[in-house]
């Protein structure tokens, strides 16, 4: 329109004749048109420049909002709500009215901005948001505007802005730091869990040393008391040296099983480090078998080779061994056998325990190495579900492993893994 203006003014005030409309001479018709194409190239470019200068502001002032987006949620305060202290971060750096982020972990909806909405609009635009994240697709409502937040591919939660005038690079830009946010407060508790986890794994393992400790005396003097009323068994009646018999073996398990729940404790809360040595697989069956004097040692056959030797702690794999028959013989029938075998393969040795008991169910084939898992089928007998996982723990510790070999309605059979000893490969 200026230059039309100005074409008009120049044809007016300075071409003949002048005053007046009109051209008398054909070569101002030349310069008239000239006039206007320099004039309205000149005004192009004069807009495209302010317009240019307009975008580059306004990125400039996105730019500047992104970073301080950032920094904010950098610097949130870890005794408060890292979804809540987003959402007002971002209402207050982009100046809008409302703002609502869902994480959808925990289904909770943090708000920010100085506006409230009307409990009607508010219920609507959390089942809107869960949309978002079931679908990932982008939501509008009237001014308000759902996107989904997803890190890795996976919708993690929603993000709703009111009133959002910048660019969709720069949404797109606060939608993710919005997800970094989440990944960060999920981290967060992971880390709050794992520590929490580690302290009570640490006071268990110091209680049952003072426990074990406090044991330990009593037990110590139990002992020494049945040892010495042993040594005069020729003046006791033999009702009464059974007894003492019976005291001296029940003292020494209850004083093995208390160093046994130490250990276990150790290895749960990994403060374990396998003292290891070359022992030969037949000395640490007997061993094991040894353990079960007057609980069933007489069902437990060995079967191994003499010059068989693997690289490991021997208390650690007794350890291991014991909860593998103690479970074959508290699942298998009274005067089933229980058979504890080795076999090596390549570098390593197989050992194997198996029972004749009523198998292992295949749901539960993987579930039964987990902490206090048990069977429901399994529940009558006596246990606490912590064995198969102890076993597991200690073969791992050894670098090897335990797995369920076979099972089937007539008996189960667990296979212990170990590194084969130096000399043995040889």
């Amino acid at each position: 329109m200026v230059s039309v203006a100005a074409m008009l003014s120049f044809n007016f005030f300075f071409l003949p004749p002048v005053g007046r409309f009109t051209i008398a001479d054909p070569e101002n018709w030349v310069a008239l048109f000239t006039f206007l194409a320099t004039a309205l190239v000149a005004s192009h470019l004069s807009d495209r420049a302010q317009q240019q200068a307009l975008e580059a502001r306004n990125s400039q002032r996105e730019t500047e909002q992104l970073y301080a987006l950032s920094r904010a949620i950098l610097l949130t305060e870890s005794n408060r709500s890292i979804g809540l202290q987003a959402a007002q971060s971002i209402a207050q750096i982009f100046e809008l009215p409302v703002v609502a982020i869902l994480d959808a972990k925990s289904g909770e909806v943090h708000r920010g901005g100085p506006s409230d909405l009307a409990p009607p609009l508010l219920d609507h635009l959390e089942s809107v948001l869960k949309e978002v994240v079931r679908q990932g697709q982008l939501h509008r409502i009237s001014d308000i505007e759902a996107r989904p937040i997803s890190l890795g591919g996976h919708p993690i939660g929603a993000l709703a802005l009111q009133g959002m005038a910048a660019s969709d690079g720069a949404v797109q830009s606060v939608v993710n730091l919005v997800a970094i946010a989440l990944e960060r407060l999920r981290t967060q508790e992971t880390a709050s869990r794992a520590e929490a986890a580690k302290q009570s794994e640490e006071f268990k393992s110091t209680l049952l040393d003072a426990i074990a400790h406090e044991f330990k005396t009593p037990l110590t003097s139990i002992k020494a008391a049945a040892t010495g009323l042993g040594m005069e068994k020729s003046v006791l009646p033999a009702d009464q040296r059974e007894l003492v018999v019976i005291i001296e073996e029940e003292a020494d398990r209850l004083s093995h099983l208390v160093t046994e729940a130490v250990k276990m404790a150790e290895i749960d809360a990994r403060k374990i480090t396998p003292q290891k040595s070359s022992v030969e697989v037949l000395e640490l069956f007997e061993d094991t078998r040894r353990s079960f004097e007057g609980r069933g040692a007489d069902r437990v056959q060995l079967a191994a080779k003499p010059a068989l030797r693997v690289w490991a702690d021997r208390e650690l794999i007794v350890l291991a061994l014991r909860q593998l028959i103690d479970n074959a013989l508290k699942y298998s029938g009274a005067e089933s056998p229980v058979h504890l075998s080795a076999d090596s393969e390549s570098a390593a040795v197989l050992m194997r325990v198996s029972d004749q008991g009523s198998g292992i169910p295949e749901r539960d084939a993987e579930r039964i190495f987990e902490k206090f898992y048990r069977r429901t089928n399994a529940r009558q007998v006596p246990g606490t579900g912590l064995g198969l996982h102890i076993a597991r723990e200690i073969a791992r510790v050894h670098g090897g492993d335990l797995r369920l070999d076979q099972s089937s309605a007539h008996g189960a059979t667990f296979c212990l893994s170990l590194a084969l000893a130096e000399e043995a490969r040889s």
